[in-house]
Order: structure tokens, then sequence, then C-alpha cells
């Protein structure tokens, strides 16, 4: 391994911290996923609005304390915020969840760019010192120029290993996202729905 290394040349040293960074953002990713909860607590959730149908708010917040479930952090800033603006402070907390998903995305989509451009930059550099050789010692030892060759292709190949690497959870997470995005609108909109109803209610004449 370490002689593949040093095959490789200098541009192993930015792929090898680009291979680092990408590793530890996905344990990290992985990690954040799977404390958010992989599926929604709908009877969590069932439970807050039935709670809040009963305008039994301090019950709604015992119920969702210390919960991770981010739709429920989502509802319970509206449902403080019902006096005023439920919908503006739902989205504010959208925003904030949104962001929280989001952390260290553009780190691994740079790294899927990035890691097989330095394999082929550190290729091409690698071929130019082949050809400078071949030059000098003419083509009595073509085993020197292919040598190099191979070793030039060492760095393509590391850096398209990173991006393929790379790639597969960062589909992943942005499947994830996606997914989170139309739970957060579901519910969000069947809370509206039924803070109409409730404030509707509360004044005949609406």
């Amino acid at each position: 391994m370490a002689t593949f290394f040093e095959n490789g040349g200098m541009l192993m040293y930015p792929l090898l911290l680009c291979s680092i960074v990408s590793l530890t953002i996905i344990i990290e990713r992985t990690l954040f996923w799977f404390s958010a909860g992989m599926k929604t607590n709908r009877k969590l959730i069932d439970q807050i609005f039935q709670l809040t149908a009963a305008q039994d708010f301090e019950g709604v917040e015992k119920a969702a304390r210390g919960s991770k479930s981010y739709v429920v952090r989502i509802l319970l800033n509206g449902i403080v915020h019902r006096d005023h603006s439920p919908v503006k402070a739902m989205e504010l907390s959208v925003t904030d969840e949104l962001m929280r998903m989001k952390q260290h995305m553009g780190i691994l989509d740079t790294i899927i760019t990035v890691a097989p451009l330095l394999g082929i930059l550190g290729t091409v550099t690698g071929i130019i010192d082949s050809f400078d050789m071949l030059g000098t010692s003419g083509i009595d030892h073509p085993q020197a120029v292919t040598g190099g060759i191979a070793k030039a292709l060492v760095t393509t190949a590391s850096g398209l290993s990173i991006a393929i690497m790379t790639v597969f959870p960062y589909n992943y997470f942005h499947s994830r996202i996606e997914r989170a995005v139309q739970i957060i609108e579901k519910y969000t909109t069947s809370f509206e729905i039924r803070n109409d109803i409730i404030q509707s209610t509360k004044d005949p004449s609406q």
C-alpha cells in the first residue's frame, strides 16, 4: 500500500485528504440520520394533533419534550407561536432543520467532482514526465517510459475510487433530505388546516 501511494506522487496527498474528509463526513451524516430517527414518530405527532385540537398546549410541550424528531420540533415551534404567526414560525424552523440536514453536503459534492480531476492531473503530469524521460533515454529503454505511465495512472485510479465511494452515500443522504421535505410539507400543511379550524371555532364570525 505504501508503494502504491508513493507511485502516485505528490498529488496522492490531496487525494488522501479528500478520502479522509469524505469518510469523516459520511460517518457524521450517518450518525446524524440515525439520531434523528430514520422513521417519523407518527404516534407522537398524532398525539400532538389531538392535544392541539383539545387546546391542551401544556400537554403538547410535555409530550414533545426530548423528542429527536425534526417534524415534532417544527410543529412545536408553530404551536408555541400559535397566537402570533405559527406558519412563519414553522417556516423558520423548517429552514433551520434543512440547514442541519444539508450540512457538509456541499463538501461531499465537491469531493466527488475534484477527486477524479486531481487523479487526471496526476496522470497527465506523470505522462509528461514519461515523455521527457523518453526524449532523454530514447527508445532503447521503453520499460522506463511504460513504468512511468503505469505509475501515473495510480492517481486516476485513486481519484475515481474516492469519487465512487463518496457518490453512493451522497445520493442516499440527498434522498433522505428530499423525503424529509415531503414529510415536513405533509405534516405542516395538516397542522395549518387544523389550526385554521381551531381559530374559526374561537371566532364564529370568520
